[in-house]
């Protein structure tokens, strides 16, 4: 869970304004948010390795996945990446958008599993 984690905060970091096109139009300063979110992805990660920190990171990627969860779903319901798509792609990468709203729903008790405490 921690290299999932550290790799798609450092990818915030690597291709920001790609990230900024999925942030919903609602909310200010896209690329400020999209670093915000990849410094907690990195540092939530990064938490995950220790045991220590383990339930609180848990606790925090949990947050984090509902807190994004809107740019997904803006990602599936308007897609911002329409021009970059060729045409004969676009259905895959519609599905896809799609696809990752329940993801989300994975990755949220997969962090979740982390944050409960052991019995």
């Amino acid at each position: 869970m921690s290299a999932v984690y550290v790799s798609a905060g450092i990818a915030h970091f690597m291709m920001p304004k790609a990230f900024a096109r999925a942030v919903p139009p609602q909310l200010p300063r896209p690329v400020a948010l999209v670093y915000l979110s990849g410094i907690a992805e990195i540092g939530l990660g990064l938490g995950m390795l220790f045991d220590r920190t383990r339930r609180p990171a848990a606790y925090g990627i949990t947050a984090l996945l509902i807190a994004v969860f809107p740019a997904n779903l803006y990602m599936a319901v308007s897609d911002p990446f329409d021009e970059e798509i060729p045409d004969r792609l676009q259905p895959i990468a519609d599905t896809g958008a799609w696809l990752r709203l329940p993801l989300q729903l994975v990755l949220i008790a997969w962090a979740w599993k982390y944050a409960k405490p052991d019995r």
